[in-house]
């Protein structure tokens, strides 16, 4: 319960910026032993600074990935995420209708797309950063980009907007990532992405979970699908 109750409050301190500990105290609903144990066990880890009477968010240390910008995940263990992409590379086939999530992992697999050599490819995605370099892609491959609420964190759009969007569409082959994955449990912390996990996993006819070691034997706040739901689970 510590680790996900850490990251809930980081997620809650990424709204207010700023927090006293009886907010965060009262918010938790925990003791005031259990909270200053909490904060310095972050503080610790460089999420998050001390300030006069309260906390804010800190600069991150490079020991682990966290919850930092999408530039600091995309580049935390590239080379690990770049052998899982291979990996995934070689389950997409000719005519696939792919959905690609906004992950760091998953970037990396559609980073590699535009070097092959399918003649249709279809690609789904809210992710920001795909559909920004989607110019470099081959002129046949087709690209849907589903809008929706940006959201800065994850760097792609989500929302009822975009769940609307997904549930219209057909999927032959989706890649995921998520926060981790322990006793068969696949969890992220963020509830507008688990909405949408959730809707993709009914979506699409095949699914592959793509995680790096980092992220197994790790628990989020939501579960949004089991190990045995996926076609694969592929890994460094």
């Amino acid at each position: 319960m510590k680790n996900v109750r850490s990251y809930a409050i980081i997620d809650y301190l990424k709204e207010k910026r700023y927090c006293s500990i009886p907010e965060l105290r009262e918010k938790f609903k925990v003791s005031n032993a259990t909270i200053h144990r909490d904060i310095a066990a972050l503080v610790q880890r460089g999420v998050v600074q001390k300030v006069r009477g309260g906390v804010a968010l800190g600069v991150r240390t490079r020991e682990e990935p966290g919850p930092g910008s999408f530039m600091e995940r995309l580049n935390w263990n590239r080379r690990a995420k770049q052998t899982i992409a291979d990996a995934a590379l070689r389950h997409i086939h000719e005519g696939d209708i792919l959905f690609l999530d906004s992950s760091s992992t998953v970037c990396q697999l559609a980073e590699k797309l535009p070097d092959s050599t399918f003649a249709s490819l279809t690609i789904v995605t809210n992710a920001v950063s795909i559909i920004r370099k989607f110019h470099s892609f081959p002129l046949h491959y087709v690209l849907i980009g589903l809008g929706g609420g940006y959201d800065p964190q994850l760097n792609s759009f989500l929302g009822q907007s975009t769940i609307r969007e997904l549930e219209q569409l057909s999927i032959s082959k989706a890649f995921v990532s998520a926060f981790g994955l322990c006793d068969d449990r696949v969890t992220t912390n963020h509830e507008k992405h688990f909405t949408l996990l959730m809707t993709l996993m009914n979506v699409a006819e095949q699914k592959f979970l793509l995680l790096d070691r980092s992220k197994l034997d790790r628990k989020g706040l939501f579960r949004f699908a089991t190990k045995n739901m996926f076609d694969a689970v592929i890994t460094d």
